[in-house]
């Protein structure tokens, strides 16, 4: 006679995993650095440990929540991609209301802390709600889906600054936004470029899908060139002006993004989470320590 085979709950430690890996927890290196960033270029002091933490929680909350409503949007594009097939949600292992629910709540932690922040954060978040939801929709109806989602991790770093500010003033807080919105979507562009031809066959938006991998590639060179200049112009209008530190990270910057595009060639996208994840990883992280070391040195 054959033992009836019970399937085993998961422990809590594998829920935890399955929606870290749902929610990509490790991504967050992309954008809250510069978030981080935002806070100490803002003032002329280093920001305390109560904005610092509720700008960490308020960030937090906003992209889980975006990554999971993500998920959920996409979740009948991703059960038909071979390469995203098998994530929680298409899969079967994380259920869709029981991820509504955790968007919900993700969004309420972010309106908490913004609570905890100068009154214009609070009065701001109303829209990038709006905006962290809309982006999901952008790759239905046209290839600028990669701008939509630089410019929402733009707004973590300007978020950042907002947080340690309390207003926006000049020309420096909207460099930033503006350095890491095309960042983003250069990286994006990259990784994209997995997905043209089913992005294609679908009739899905990017500009892989529209322009071909070699077009599509050098758009994303371009932006990131874009981005440099824009560091540049943060340096020389941030106050008090940027010293050597920080050119040292913009140089810094400028070769890691000159080795990401080597790593991706049309004919050749073996080494794209090469380029995407660990590469703009230490963008990020390069750009926020020697950012605080300026300030801390000078």
């Amino acid at each position: 006679m054959q033992a009836e085979i019970v399937p085993q709950k998961k422990t809590g430690l594998a829920l935890i995993r399955e929606w870290a890996e749902m929610i990509k927890l490790e991504h967050t290196v992309f954008a809250l650095p510069f978030a981080l960033s935002g806070l100490v270029l803002a003032t002329n002091h280093l920001p305390s440990w109560h904005t610092v933490i509720f700008t960490i929680l308020a960030f937090v909350g906003a992209r889980s929540a975006a990554m999971t409503l993500n998920r959920l949007i996409d979740a009948r594009i991703d059960a038909v991609n071979p390469r995203t097939k098998d994530r929680s949600i298409p899969a079967g292992r994380i259920k869709p209301g029981t991820a509504l629910l955790f968007v919900v709540a993700a969004f309420a932690l972010m309106l908490a802390a913004a609570s905890q922040l100068p009154l214009i954060c609070l009065q701001l978040s109303p829209f990038a709600v709006f905006w962290l939801s809309f982006y999901s929709f952008t790759k239905r109806f046209t290839w600028l889906c990669h701008i939509v989602l630089g410019i929402a991790l733009g707004g973590a770093a300007l978020g950042g600054w907002v947080a340690a500010a309390g207003t926006i003033h000049g020309a420096a807080p909207w460099l930033l936004a503006f350095a890491v919105a095309t960042w983003v979507a250069g990286f994006d562009i990259i990784y994209a470029c997995q997905d043209e031809q089913f992005d294609s066959e679908q009739k899905l938006h990017s500009i892989p899908a529209r322009f071909g991998l070699s077009k599509a590639l050098l758009i994303s060179s371009t932006l990131h060139v874009v981005t440099v200049a824009g560091l540049i112009g943060l340096g020389l209008t941030v106050k008090p002006a940027a010293g050597v530190f920080y050119y040292v990270g913009v140089a810094l910057v400028t070769l890691m993004l000159i080795y990401e595009h080597s790593l991706v060639k049309p004919n050749d996208l073996s080494k794209v989470n090469a380029a995407f994840f660990t590469t703009n990883g230490i963008v990020s992280i390069v750009t926020f320590f020697t950012i605080l070391l300026d300030r801390l040195m000078r």
